[in-house]
């Protein structure tokens, strides 16, 4: 039998889509849900359930599994330092492992990365596994796209703090930046912006603002990579947004067909762009 491709599972929708897109290219898949993370259709699909933190554990499911190669897919909350020392304080890379956990979350993760090719799992990106499932280039909805100018503001900033592990996507209205992604997420981004305006704390500008996101310059697509989903879309009109441009090839859009069809019926401009 060929051998599955195991997927750490974190929250959202993006390990369902991973493993339904392996399906239909006939690769057998292994979820492995964390929990805490993981949704509870996720759990449901998964053929086991186990803690962040418990290292070994998820391990000893992955070795049981023998995967061909392993792919991280999903949101999960950073454990602290400690937390994370004590994990790992099994492997002889753990002075590694703490010396990342201290460092941002692009450090953590490669230590993660680490970790698992120190066991013997080959860990493969999205990008690589369903190239289908990313951004293509041009106009992916019928509402014309606008503010080209925000939208290059958008890409230039990003790639700007791409040395600095800040989030991956900003908003823009005009020529102003309005507000840069932090740990919170592009969702509650968007609220933030949403409450400002409201609270009159951040002027409205005359065009409506543009949600930008990419990876970030030189960023490691096989474990953080950018995504979006009609449930982004929602909260970008509900805020008012013009509309929405992403890093063609370097985003995910989950569920592609219901992002596009969500931001048509919102009259949200959603664009793939190349950007240097």
């Amino acid at each position: 039998m060929e051998a599955p491709v195991a997927i750490l599972a974190g929250g959202g929708s993006l390990p369902l889509a991973l493993a339904q897109a392996l399906r239909q290219r006939g690769r057998p898949v292994q979820i492995l849900a964390l929990r805490g993370f993981a949704d509870r259709a996720t759990r449901r699909a998964a053929g086991a359930v186990r803690d962040l933190l418990d290292a070994q554990g998820v391990l000893d499911v992955l070795h049981s599994w023998r995967p061909c190669s392993v792919s991280l897919a999903g949101y999960v909350h950073r454990p602290g330092p400690l937390a994370l020392l004590g994990a790992y304080s099994a492997f002889r890379n753990r002075e590694l492992i703490a010396r990342l956990a201290a460092s941002g979350d692009d450090g953590l993760l490669r230590g993660v990365v680490n970790l698992l090719e120190d066991q013997g799992f080959p860990v493969a990106g999205v990008h690589d596994l369903a190239p289908e499932l990313l951004a293509p280039e041009g106009v992916l909805g019928e509402t014309p796209a606008a503010a080209a100018a925000a939208v290059d503001i958008g890409f230039a900033v990003l790639a700007s703090l791409s040395p600095y592990d800040v989030g991956q996507a900003v908003v823009v209205a005009g020529a102003r930046v309005c507000a840069v992604e932090g740990p919170e997420g592009t969702d509650a981004m968007i609220a933030r912006v949403r409450k400002l305006w409201g609270s009159g704390r951040l002027p409205r500008s005359d065009q409506a603002p543009v949600l930008v996101k990419n990876a970030k310059a030189g960023q490691d697509l096989r474990i953080d990579m950018p995504v979006i989903g009609p449930r982004t879309v929602r909260c970008a009109a509900a805020a008012g947004f013009a509309g929405i441009a992403v890093g063609a090839g370097k985003t995910m859009i989950i569920n592609q067909a219901a992002t596009v069809a969500e931001a048509n019926r919102r009259k949200v401009f959603l664009i793939g762009a190349s950007a240097v």
